[in-house]
């Protein structure tokens, strides 16, 4: 067997790290390209600088001292914690632990939706206000063991505020102000995050103080918010009668129609036009398609599938496509709080929107206008038009293909199934799906404008 030289066995394997560093770079800056770029506007308050706070004065070395103070109690379960908290940056965990209360609280839609987007929108303006101390564009927020004890590395300085405290103590006080029987519960898991990243020296005292405080201002605005959002008032309303209306008792949520928007102007800013008249062939054509549909036990699983997940819990669904997402795409904390937030404002207005149309028209649903319809399951307890799967898979698909681009084929894809489904179910005409989507479509649209800058070629 020939050998092979020395100098060129060295630099055979060294030529192939090269080319696949020079690969993985290329792939890092193209991934970095797709992460958008939230725009500098909060939700809750007009300027960042009117909840943002700088550090109290107190020397680096003194801050040092105590933080090592602190690092010198740690244990093993310390560090377990400061892992499971930093997992996903400021805002990730805190989503998780909202979604498990909702479900714990049989919180559903269109609710679910409010609380979330108050939530969110709390959480992204505390930690896009902890950016508001630092300038720098590129900063990744340090999440290693020890890493704000490291002097000899002042790249890796810790920022003047601390975005994990900033969102933990804003999270606890919304949490507490939606679960006000969990509060001391939700305070102390706010604690025990913030506590977490002091053990592992992760973050100066300084900055958590500074977090901390960017996190009470900002809490105190969102439950000021919602407190005014109109989502406490009663129907003192009747159904309406007629060959045309939706016929029932207790419709689900038709106070939702005037709960206050984020970003759409009022309700009815994207109302569609009146749906076709029940005699039209418009009308006729759609309880055909019903009532041909081939059903087989596959459409009649996905259609029960999409009947929850599109329906009382699609919140779940999408913010948990998000998570992951966001895991993925190593999205920084910033990007990761804006994208939570933008999600769950599409979706609660998109919910606004939908119920401001299914309340002004009151739309007789297709199984009781043609009693030969038998859909796969009793619909839902609230008007036909527009279809509520429509509205908010397709506002919530339509904000995550902008967030992940590489994925959004496959998520349009899935908010079009939540929408599709409803005619293998014989829930909804085909307008009221086209509706839902189009209207989804619009809010969620405006929603990603109002949130991130618009990306260029």
């Amino acid at each position: 067997m020939t050998s092979i030289p020395l100098p060129q066995r060295i630099a055979t394997p060294l030529t192939i790290v090269l080319g696949t560093t020079g690969a993985l770079v290329a792939l890092a800056a193209t991934a970095q390209a797709s992460e958008p770029f939230p725009r500098p506007e909060a939700w809750l308050t007009k300027s960042y600088a009117d909840v943002a706070a700088s550090p109290a004065p107190r020397g680096a070395t003194d801050d040092r001292a105590a933080l090592r103070r602190i690092v010198a109690a740690r244990t093993a379960e310390d560090v377990t914690r400061f892992h499971w908290w930093a997992t996903g940056g400021p805002t990730y965990r805190w989503n998780e632990l909202m979604l498990e209360q909702m479900t714990a609280d049989f919180v559903v839609l269109p609710m679910a939706a409010r609380h979330l987007a108050l939530f969110h929108a709390a959480l992204d303006d505390a930690v896009m206000a902890t950016r508001h101390l630092d300038k720098r564009a590129d900063r990744r927020e340090a999440a290693g063991i020890d890493d704000a004890l490291d002097a000899a590395r002042p790249s890796r300085e810790p920022a003047p505020a601390s975005g994990h405290a900033a969102a933990a103590i804003a999270a606890a006080r919304v949490l507490g102000y939606l679960f006000p029987a969990r509060a001391d519960h939700f305070a102390a898991l706010a604690e025990e995050s913030i506590r977490s990243r002091l053990r592992a020296g992760a973050e100066l005292p300084r900055a958590i103080e500074a977090g901390r405080a960017i996190g009470e201002r900002v809490a105190v605005l969102a439950i000021a918010h919602g407190k005014t959002d109109r989502s406490d008032s009663k129907w003192t309303g009747t159904v309406p009668e007629g060959p045309d209306r939706w016929k029932g008792v207790n419709p689900i949520a038709p106070t939702a129609a005037t709960w206050q928007t984020w970003v759409l102007a009022t309700p009815a800013e994207f109302r569609p036009a009146p749906p076709p008249a029940v005699d039209s062939e418009t009308v006729r054509g759609a309880l055909a398609e019903l009532k041909g549909f081939p059903r087989t036990p596959k459409s009649n699983h996905r259609a029960l599938y999409w009947e929850v997940h599109g329906g009382a819990r699609a919140h779940t669904l999408w913010n948990e496509i998000a998570r992951t997402k966001l895991l993925e795409h190593g999205y920084g904390a910033a990007t990761s709080a804006r994208v939570l937030a933008t999600l769950n404002v599409a979706l609660a207005d998109a919910g606004i929107a939908c119920w401001d149309a299914k309340y002004a028209y009151w739309y007789i649903r297709p199984s009781q206008l043609d009693a030969e319809l038998k859909p796969v399951f009793a619909p839902p307890n609230h008007p036909s038009y527009p279809a509520a799967h429509g509205c908010f898979s397709t506002a919530a698909a339509t904000v995550l293909a902008h967030a992940f681009p590489r994925d959004a084929e496959r998520l349009l894809a899935l908010g079009k199934e939540a929408a599709e489904a409803r005619i293998w179910a014989g829930i909804h005409y085909r307008f009221d799906i086209d509706v839902g989507q189009e209207l989804g479509r619009k809010v969620a649209e405006k929603t990603i404008a109002r949130a991130f800058v618009a990306r260029t070629n």
